[in-house]
C-alpha cells in the first residue's frame, strides 16, 4: 500500500506522481483555499482513506470524485451543511468522521441516508449531540448505521481493529520472549547438569586414583614385611 502523509501543506499532494496508486492520503493541518485543497483531485482514483483534519473546510462541495473512498476524516473543520454531495462524490463511504464541526440539527445529516454503505459516523463535539434523544433519532434517521460516535444501538463499543492487531502483536512478542526465556533456562539447566556430571566424573576419577595409590602402598608394606 502506498501512503502519502503530510501534516504541513497540501503542496506535497500536488507533487505526487503516481496518484492512481495511492490508497491512503493524510493532509491534516494543511490549509484549504476557498474549500479546495491543492493537489487533491479525482486522479487519486484508488484512494480508500482520506484524512483532512483541521484544514479549514467550510463545505465538502469541492471534494473530488473518489469512488473507492471508504474512510473520510473531516473532523475539526467548519462544515455546517452541504453533506448531500457526499453521496455523489464518495458513494462507497463506510466511515465518516465529522467531529468538531458546526452541525447543529438532524436535517443537516439527513442526506447521509443516501450513503448506503455507511456503517460508522462520528459527530463528537458537534452541537447536534446536545439534542434530546440524539442517538435514538440518528439511528432512526440513518438505519444503515452500525456505530454512532463509536458505539452501537446497545451502547457496545466499536472494535478497534488496529488496536486489536497491535495488542495481538504484543502478545505474540511476549510469547516469543517467554519461549526464548524457556529455551535459555533449558540451556542453562543442561549446562548445569553437564557441569555436575563433569564434576562427578572428576571426583570419581580422583577416588579411583586414591584407591590405586592406597593399593600400591599396601603392596609395598606387604613386601617390606
Amino acid at each position: 500500500m502506498i501512503e502519502v502523509n503530510t501534516t504541513l501543506c497540501s503542496w506535497h499532494a500536488a507533487k505526487v506522481r503516481n496518484r492512481s496508486a495511492v490508497k491512503e492520503l493524510v493532509l491534516d493541518n494543511c490549509r484549504s483555499n476557498e474549500g479546495k485543497i491543492e493537489g487533491l483531485t479525482d486522479e487519486f482514483e484508488e484512494l480508500e482513506f482520506l484524512s483532512t483534519i483541521n484544514v479549514g473546510l467550510t463545505s465538502v462541495a469541492n471534494l473530488p470524485k473518489l469512488n473507492k473512498l471508504k474512510k473520510l476524516e473531516l473532523s475539526d473543520n467548519r462544515i455546517s451543511g452541504g453533506l448531500e454531495v457526499l453521496a455523489e462524490k464518495c458513494p462507497n463511504l463506510t466511515h465518516l468522521n465529522l467531529s468538531g464541526n458546526k452541525i447543529k440539527d438532524l436535517s443537516t445529516i439527513e442526506p447521509l441516508k443516501k450513503l448506503e454503505s455507511l456503517k460508522s459516523l462520528d459527530l463528537f463535539n458537534c452541537e447536534v449531540t446536545n439534542l434530546n434523544d440524539y442517538r435514538e433519532n440518528v439511528f432512526k434517521l440513518l438505519p444503515q448505521l452500525t456505530y454512532l460516535d463509536g458505539y452501537d444501538k446497545e451502547d457496545k463499543e466499536a472494535p478497534d481493529s488496529d488496536a486489536e492487531a497491535y495488542v495481538e502483536g504484543l502478545d505474540d512478542d511476549e510469547d516469543d520472549e517467554d519461549g526464548d526465556e524457556d529455551e535459555e533456562e533449558g540451556e542453562e539447566e543442561d549446562e548445569e547438569e553437564g557441569e555436575e556430571e563433569e564434576e562427578e566424573d572428576i571426583s570419581g576419577e580422583e577416588e579411583e586414583e586414591e584407591e590405586l595409590n592406597d593399593g600400591e602402598v599396601d603392596d609395598e608394606e606387604d613386601i617390606g614385611k
